[in-house]
């Protein structure tokens, strides 16, 4: 009786200590998993199937932050005349002072008869402007949603714009590694990392993303894309997504596009668009498209690009927005936000689908330097690059 008031000896309350925390770990666990089986639904999961071989890759330096170099313009064609031409008039102007281009010789009627209400228009730049240039006038901190860039025509206009196939080489194999934060009923954290690897005109894109401490995550996820390079950049043919929750199964989808015909996670089947790409191809694919028409990132202007979903193929419209220094773990970096417009991103997210935005790093050679995932319920996760690209050697 006399024992019954006595405090638990040292070896008693460390035994409930562990207890307690083990107790902890526990919960803490089952509401992650609880939560992935929400956010990283499984119901479009084929049965096990094998992914391509990843390529192997030896990343043997850092990419250093340089300013971008301009691709070079294609050279002016001409179409030879059908006939010769005629003697042109004697100009009332003095030879010293007749303007060298149409661009000035507007600019001169402008500046001495200021009353005009129509003068002639300049005549556009000779390598040909693409549909993002409609309205290349407007003033560049002037947002122009109006102005849209299908991305398989900019495609094609930027792979005419280059002089030869030397005119832009594709970057060596690269790595990002991301710092991973966010917030799924909770904070979580974990890491992520994009590969682009090549082999020849051959390519593979992978995207990692672990939830977690990265010896054992709650949650990992791969996406990947393999296909080819082509004149109007990447053409995939194979899209995989892997998930894993821990202590279950891994769940697996896949979609083709090797041919004319997509068929889907889902089974269904729909022609395939010009332009087509999947949500791993499509970072390097903007990358690109930025590179070989810098333009296309101003303020204001929208790419619509063809995605092929588990579900369905649909068009994204991106709109380039701010130009902003981020902070991130390597260091200060200049880059230009991309994100779906409102409209699409809604509409994704009502479906539960996921929902990116980048931002572009013109130095880093329009690298997505931090990648924003969105999904309905408020549930995100945000990648922000910890360590400057890894760079194979060239050509590989």
């Amino acid at each position: 009786m006399g024992g019954a008031g006595k405090p638990a000896g040292p070896g008693v309350a460390a035994s409930r200590k562990l207890a307690a925390g083990v107790l902890l770990t526990a919960i803490v666990t089952l509401v992650h998993l609880w939560l992935a089986g929400r956010v990283m639904p499984d119901s479009l999961a084929l049965p096990a199937d094998r992914t391509p071989a990843r390529l192997e890759v030896a990343f043997v330096a850092e990419l250093a932050p340089a300013v971008p170099t301009a691709v070079a313009p294609r050279a002016p064609v001409r179409p030879a005349p059908s006939a010769p031409p005629r003697q042109a008039a004697p100009s009332p102007l003095p030879a010293a002072s007749a303007p060298d281009s149409p661009r000035e010789s507007t600019q001169v009627a402008a500046a001495e008869v200021p009353r005009v209400e129509a003068p002639t228009p300049a005549a556009p730049p000779a390598s040909g402007p693409g549909p993002a240039d409609v309205q290349a006038s407007s003033p560049p901190s002037v947002p122009t949603p109006e102005v849209v860039a299908d991305a398989a025509s900019a495609a094609a206009s930027a792979a005419s714009s280059a002089v030869s196939a030397s005119a832009f080489e594709w970057p060596p194999s690269t790595r990002l590694s991301y710092r991973l934060t966010g917030d799924f009923r909770g904070p979580v954290e974990g890491q992520a990392q994009v590969e682009w690897l090549r082999d020849g005109m051959r390519y593979q894109v992978h995207l990692d993303v672990g939830v977690g401490p990265s010896f054992a995550p709650l949650l990992s996820r791969r996406t990947s894309s393999e296909g080819r390079i082509t004149a109007e950049g990447l053409r995939p043919e194979r899209f995989d997504e892997a998930t894993q929750v821990l202590l279950r199964d891994p769940r697996r989808q896949r979609i083709d596009m090797a041919g004319p015909i997509v068929r889907l996670a889902n089974g269904s089947e729909v022609a395939r668009p010009d332009g087509l790409q999947d949500t791993a191809s499509q970072f390097v694919q903007l990358s690109w498209l930025f590179t070989n028409r810098p333009e296309l990132l101003r303020l204001g202007q929208i790419v619509r690009m063809p995605l092929a979903l588990p579900r369905r193929v649909e068009i994204w419209q991106y709109e380039v927005g701010e130009t902003s220094m981020l902070d991130t773990p390597a260091g200060p970096v200049e880059a230009v936000h991309v994100r779906p417009r409102p409209d699409v991103a809604d509409s994704a997210r009502r479906s539960g689908e996921l929902v990116p935005e980048a931002w572009f790093a013109p130095s880093l050679q329009y690298l997505p330097v931090r990648i924003l995932i969105r999904q309905e319920g408020g549930n995100f996760v945000d990648l922000m690059m910890e360590r400057l690209p890894q760079q194979a050697a060239p050509g590989r």
